[in-house]
């Protein structure tokens, strides 16, 4: 299906190999082709990786799936939040995707045509620590389902969110152990007007919930102020479990100063970039948020 102005949408591998097919006016000194993979239920965030794309390559893919591989049991794969018709309205807005671009919308027979798969693609290390220990073979779900559409859509370069900020480590770790010829591009996250980063997810939010979910975003400024003014390991992390103590969240799952390449713990003297990334539970509802620090300044962050 395409419109005058808007992408096409490809239900099925042969719709999308047609797509991907047609000719696009190329420009120099770009890519061909990105990739953004999503699941749907599209916000600003996703939004922002499509026109991040769009400066980047001459044809965008956006994919819209709910990977039921990533979902453990208990989680809200049947609930999900699915809206394809809104989610193409969305993208056709200013500066998002254009004629020449694809919407890839698979169902789950179309991508494991065969069932669950038998082969999958094992995160290591890096699928077993903290989102991974919540989540037992989530990122192996992620990374077979990343793997088996990069195989798709073939992209030049693929974007994925910071948000997500160890699926993005373990997508990177995989594209380099598995030699898969792209360029992975992190893409800085986005933040509602309140400071809570978006997600699908926080559709699930009561009015009470929500407010309470804003000592996420509390905590992590508490975080970034200690290291900017040269505190170590230790007291930034109690620095923003402070935060969350005192707003009287008692569903924290985890706290953590790790390594930016592969999430392992920093030392109490570590010097350099580092991720601050939390995990909390409102409600029935589990957020994740994290940024970027700089450990062991001096000078109060000068």
């Amino acid at each position: 299906m395409t419109t005058a102005a808007g992408p096409t949408l490809a239900r099925t591998r042969a719709e999308l190999d047609a797509a991907l097919a047609a000719p696009v006016v190329a420009r120099r000194e770009r890519h061909a082709r990105a990739v953004v993979m999503t699941m749907g239920a599209l916000h600003a965030g996703h939004l922002s990786l499509v026109r991040h794309a769009r400066t980047l390559a001459d044809r965008v893919v956006v994919t819209i799936f709910v990977n039921p591989l990533q979902f453990g049991a208990g989680e809200d794969l049947s609930r999900y939040p699915r809206d394809l018709e809104g989610d193409l309205a969305l993208l056709t807005g200013e500066g998002l995707l254009g004629p020449a671009d694809v919407v890839f919308a698979p169902t789950p027979e179309v991508v494991y045509p065969d069932g669950d798969p038998w082969v999958r693609v094992s995160a290591g290390a890096l699928g077993e620590t903290l989102e991974g220990a919540v989540r037992p073979g989530h990122f192996d779900g992620v990374l077979t389902v990343v793997l088996k559409l990069l195989h798709l859509t073939r992209p030049d370069v693929a974007l994925f969110g910071r948000k997500d900020a160890q699926q993005l480590a373990a997508v990177r770790r995989m594209v380099r152990d598995l030699d898969v010829p792209v360029e992975v591009v992190g893409v800085p996250l986005v933040r509602d007007a309140d400071g809570l980063a978006l997600s699908s997810r926080n559709a699930y939010l009561t009015a009470d919930e929500r407010a309470r979910a804003l000592a996420l975003p509390r905590a992590l400024r508490a975080g970034e102020q200690a290291a900017a003014g040269g505190a170590a390991t230790g007291e930034v992390l109690a620095a923003t479990r402070d935060v969350l103590t005192d707003a009287g969240l008692d569903a924290v799952d985890y706290v953590v100063l790790v390594d930016p390449d592969d999430f392992t713990p920093v030392a109490d003297d570590r010097a350099g970039e580092a991720v601050l990334a939390l995990a909390a539970r409102l409600g029935t509802t589990r957020l994740i948020d994290n940024t970027a620090v700089v450990l062991g300044r001096t000078g109060g962050g000068a």
